[in-house]
């Protein structure tokens, strides 16, 4: 008989008295007292015999009623006593049962009324402390009321922040918790084409609120000292660039950790300097950084800026309210002050008394988290100027004599150089519905502008927007504006001003009041009169889109949108009323994909906010593989895949420096290396590799600037001060294929590459099956076998801790043997972005791959086939050609 129906047998049989037993001798077996040979068999017995069907032939009255008496005292406690929230009636057989009797106990038979009149004694006699700590479930209507559904909604963001978006996107999108956050991933509909066109021939709208903002304030001479500290001219233009300097034009620079360059990087950063006023050497700079790294940002720029010292901390004026003086507010559970029923604005999440503001008495810099107090919307697409200029409508210059003092236009309008700035800006603004495409404007210029409330111009429907082919009166005009750019007084606005955006904040009209004045019009849906407390200063900030390499130059440029808290949905309907399209995070990601960029955080394996997004992209991608049935899982040791999760790059920058040292001479081999790998982001000698990645074209060639030809020495001495970097490449598949992510870059054999050079769109080599080498070790670690201690482990045996820790069918587990020379090619690096481009027509992928295999591939190769490279997707052994470009 086997286990298995044994264990069915003795869970069958575990209630059943131990007195008798059942044995399977045949027609001599009987039942009786003690323990006796054998064991039950089921079905039918060899030889045509059958169970016995005699009584025993005798039993002990006092043992057999003792056994017996235990079972029925058990019985009577659970039919007599329910256990649980079980009532009386429920010892009733179910046809006997009636909804009534819960609470009529006449109801019940007179055997059972008793019971139920204790019960409802003693529901009666509880006190009133324990019925107030029962949870009282409020109807719907109740919940669905304005100031308790504002109150759930406070509750509900006391974690993760809510945009003021986060309504309308919640109704649209799949919704994520990153970053302390709760932002909208993708779409809940099919419209990642549909996305695309727009970014394409239309517009694509973005709320990127959640970026934190850096204000810096104080003398230029001492911020421009303190920065340069955390940056590097061979990385590009930095934050003292004459472009933007004066404020005409937005930055871009990558943050490093102070005198660590290349090493300590932290991630790249938007900036923005306030034009300058005329007679003061006071500067006021916005750096835009994302919400994983504000913590490194904001302690490095603490450091170098020597600001420690608190100036203001969180005050609950972050919170648009109106409660009476008198009201006495209640206690939550937390013993906190609950909080009123009204819209929080800015970051709510901070607790009362975290500071906000520092400043340095030796260098007077004081540095100010505006996080969340200025909304950023980003549009994406040739027509997004003209989705602003349709949208958006420059304040009126008419005063009147019933304004309030204590609007801040009021006071603006009265100025007049003010005002004189303003006709300026608002012509500029004008101008741009000439303008073809959003390409055509200078990249990263700045406008400032007030405009009117956008919901009193908003269209009884949507519709969308299209390009004006008329031309335009001021052709002469929009071409100056194209050559010449935005003037950097021009870029000035109110919005840089705190007592200007608080004023516009808690002025802003309701949609009460609006909805009130849209009843007394005389022609329903004309547009409505402007109030003062209807003009809002805001900043269009022109981003420019791709900008390296020679295909598609320009592609994904876009405006974006700075503008007060508070403001938020009463600028995002009317843009979207326009016909634009909204993307969120997985969008943005596609974004940077099609522009060949790197992604915050997913392409920074050298900063830690990458670091740490691997590591949880790892747990999230291993736990979804063990959701999958083990039948049904990709085995990647057969594969020749040792990290499918995560990129080993300190071991293949490791690996790949020992590769090399082998053929050194011994003079240049005692030198020491940086412990940690680093991100090649120095612009020299990136054109450097480009030009040696491109195979050369045609007889013509340029003398003036030209690079360096690519030779051992010049290889060697690369190689020694960025032998351990790893460098951003872009790879376009030759023939058929589509890359996945962490997909390897592997360097092709001579043969490979003839095969190449006589077929061009041949499919690729193919990589051995493997053998899975932890089978056995998952064997004896189900079923383990009886220690030997004449047994000595051998070389080829993995470690005892592998043996120990959990292992995962189909995964190396750590520590990972060489990942150079583990399969038939050897490896260059990973991809971290990979998918069938739509902007190219092809596949398309974005990796990092070690500079010293880089150097020593190019030399390998002859020069028309310079560049090339194979790449393998971990679920697949088939590689594919794919040829190498470094943009920039």
């Amino acid at each position: 008989m086997t286990g298995a129906k044994d264990r069915m047998r003795e869970k069958k049989m575990k209630n059943q008295p131990r007195n008798v037993v059942y044995s399977n001798t045949g027609r001599t077996a009987g039942r009786g007292q003690g323990s006796q040979a054998g064991g039950w068999v089921r079905g039918h017995q060899t030889g045509g015999q059958s169970y016995s069907q005699d009584l025993p032939k005798y039993i002990t009255a006092c043992h057999f009623a003792r056994a017996r008496a235990a079972e029925l005292n058990a019985m009577l406690k659970a039919v007599s006593k329910p256990a649980g929230s079980c009532h009386v009636f429920n010892a009733l057989p179910k046809h006997m049962r009636r909804r009534a009797m819960s609470h009529t106990s006449k109801r019940l038979p007179i055997r059972l009324r008793e019971g139920a009149q204790r019960l409802t004694a003693r529901s009666q006699q509880a006190t009133q402390k324990e019925k107030q700590q029962q949870p009282k479930n409020k109807s719907r209507r109740a919940r669905r009321r304005h100031g308790n559904l504002l109150l759930e909604f406070n509750r509900r963001q006391r974690k993760n922040k809510w945009l003021e978006t986060h309504i309308w996107h919640v109704k649209r999108f799949h919704m994520l918790k990153r970053w302390k956050y709760c932002l909208p991933h993708t779409s809940t509909a099919k419209t990642f084409r549909a996305s695309y066109r727009a970014m394409n021939t239309h517009a694509l709208l973005q709320d990127l609120s959640y970026f934190c903002c850096l204000e810096l304030q104080g003398s230029e001479e001492h911020i421009l000292r303190a920065l340069a500290r955390m940056t590097s001219k061979h990385t590009g233009p930095t934050f003292a660039a004459a472009s933007c300097l004066s404020g005409a034009r937005q930055g871009n620079v990558h943050l490093y950790r102070a005198d660590q360059f290349p090493h300590g990087s932290l991630g790249s950063a938007d900036f923005l300097w306030r034009p300058r006023a005329p007679d003061t050497t006071h500067r006021q700079l916005w750096i835009w950084i994302h919400p994983a790294l504000k913590q490194d940002v904001l302690s490095e720029l603490q450091l170098v800026c020597q600001c420690f010292q608190v100036v203001s901390n969180y005050k609950e004026s972050h919170l648009v309210e109106e409660v009476s003086a008198g009201r006495k507010r209640k206690r939550d559970d937390d013993g906190d002050i609950e909080r009123p029923s009204k819209k929080l604005l800015g970051d709510v999440t901070q607790p009362a008394g975290t500071p906000v503001s520092w400043n340095s008495s030796e260098t007077s810099v004081t540095i100010s988290d505006l996080t969340m107090e200025i909304l950023r919307y980003r549009l994406i697409g040739p027509l997004a100027h003209r989705v602003l200029t349709d949208t958006l409508q420059p304040a009126n210059e008419d005063q009147e004599s019933l304004e309030p003092q204590s609007f801040w236009w009021t006071n603006h309008s009265r100025d007049q150089r003010l005002m004189n700035l303003h006709r300026q800006q608002a012509e500029i603004f004008n101008l741009l519905r000439g303008v073809c495409s959003t390409a055509e404007l200078s990249a990263g210029c700045v406008l400032g502008l007030t405009v009117d409330d956008p919901r009193l111009t908003l269209p009884q429907k949507r519709g969308k927007i299209t390009s004006d082919l008329q031309q335009s009166t001021d052709d002469r005009r929009v071409r100056d504006l194209i050559l010449r750019g935005v003037a950097a007084d021009c870029s000035e606005s109110a919005v840089w001003d705190a007592s200007v955006r608080d004023n516009v904040t808690h002025n802003r009209m309701s949609e009460q009041e609006l909805n009130r004045m849209r009843s007394e019009l005389l022609v329903p849906g004309s547009s409505l009169s402007a109030a003062a407390q209807s003009r809002v200063p805001v900043l269009l900030v022109h981003h420019a889109g791709r900008m390296r390499g020679v295909e598609r130059l320009h592609w994904g440029c876009g405006w974006d949108l700075l503008l007060p808290k508070g403001w938020g949905m009463a600028f995002w309907v009317p843009l979207v009323y326009r016909g634009v399209r909204v993307g969120g995070l997985h969008m943005s990601l596609k974004h940077s994909q099609f522009k060949g960029e790197p992604h915050f955080p997913h392409d920074y394996p050298d900063c830690p906010a990458g670091t740490l997004f691997q590591s949880e992209q790892e747990a999230e991608l291993l736990e979804k593989f063990k959701r999958r049935p083990p039948s049904k899982r990709t085995n990647y040791i057969k594969h020749g895949c040792l990290a499918p999760f995560i990129c080993p790059w300190q071991q293949l920058a490791e690996e790949w420096e020992e590769l090399l040292k082998l053929n050194e001479e011994p003079a240049s081999s005692c030198r020491t290396e940086p412990p940690d790998f680093t991100v090649l982001r120095s612009v020299k000698v990136l054109r450097q590799l480009s030009s040696w990645c491109r195979p050369p074209r045609g007889q013509r060639a340029s003398h003036r600037n030209s690079p360096l030809p690519l030779t051992h020495v010049t290889a060697a001495a690369l190689r020694q001060e960025w032998g351990r970097s790893l460098v951003w490449v872009r790879l376009r598949l030759l023939s058929k294929g589509q890359p996945a992510l962490h997909a390897m870059v592997c360097v092709p054999t001579t043969s490979d590459l003839q095969v190449l050079l006589k077929d061009g769109r041949s499919s690729g080599p193919q990589e051995p099956r493997h053998k899975d080498h932890l089978k056995d070790l998952r064997k004896c670690k189900a079923s383990p076998a009886p220690k030997n201690k004449d047994s000595t482990p051998k070389d080829s045996d993995p470690p005892p801790s592998v043996i120990r820790s959990s292992l995962v069918r189909g995964v190396w587990p750590p520590p990972l043997p060489s990942v150079l020379s583990h399969c038939s090619r050897v490896t260059l690096g990973w991809v971290q972005q990979g998918d069938f481009s739509l902007a190219a027509g092809s596949g398309e992928a974005l990796a990092f791959i070690s500079v010293s295999g880089l150097l020593h591939t190019l030399l390998q190769q002859p020069r028309e086939q310079r560049g090339v490279v194979l790449l393998r997707n971990p679920s697949s052994l088939q590689y594919r050609y794919a040829q190498i470009s470094i943009d920039i």
